[in-house]
């Protein structure tokens, strides 16, 4: 009997969005020099390109599931018209061969790392629902961890400009004390 699999997803994707929030707390951007606020800024982009990658990944994780979810759907609405139904089952990604489904309720799903079970298609549709429900949690909670993040880049921002503003001030108080200096001079 020839069954309808279904792929899960890579483990990563599952990982939750609260092992990529972990950052320094309570840094105190005012008292970091520019060169160290460079170097801040830098991890946080880092850390931001990284989040992103992963968002990127949950969502194509989900479109996944939904395609999985959309094929199993349309297996139970053809499983009135024929007692065996043909299909393509693949190898690799561009290999097939032609099968045939003999029990269209028994379908085996890929649960990760390897291991497959056996479940009803009636199963296998919840499964595939709580996979999406889990996968939309975590990207939502990744998509927060992401602005939090673009908002640690803006304060950073800020942060560099203010010192660039000191800097300047600075270099304007000494270029007229230099200037008052000489016309005391003179």
């Amino acid at each position: 009997c020839w069954f309808f699999v279904f792929s899960a997803l890579v483990r990563n994707i599952e990982r939750p969005a609260r092992e990529m929030s972990e950052t320094q707390p309570g840094l105190d951007l005012d008292s970091l020099s520019l060169d160290q606020l460079s170097q801040v800024k830098q991890q946080e982009e880092q850390r931001l390109k990284a989040l992103t990658d992963q968002y990127g990944q949950l969502r194509a994780g989900n479109a996944r599931f939904h395609s999985a979810k959309d094929a199993l759907e349309n297996l139970k609405a053809s499983d009135h018209s024929s007692s065996t139904k043909e299909i393509m089952v693949p190898l690799t990604e561009s290999l097939y061969v032609p099968g045939k489904i003999k029990d269209s309720n028994k379908i085996m799903v890929d649960l990760g790392t390897g291991f497959y079970v056996e479940k009803s298609s009636k199963d296998a549709c919840s499964f595939l629902d709580r996979k999406m429900k889990l996968v939309e949690a975590n990207s939502s909670n990744v998509l927060k961890v992401i602005q939090g993040t673009k908002m640690n880049m803006q304060n950073i921002q800020i942060a560099m400009q203010g010192k660039m503003m000191q800097i300047r001030a600075r270099q304007e108080a000494s270029v007229h004390q230099a200037k008052d200096a000489s016309e005391r001079d003179n």
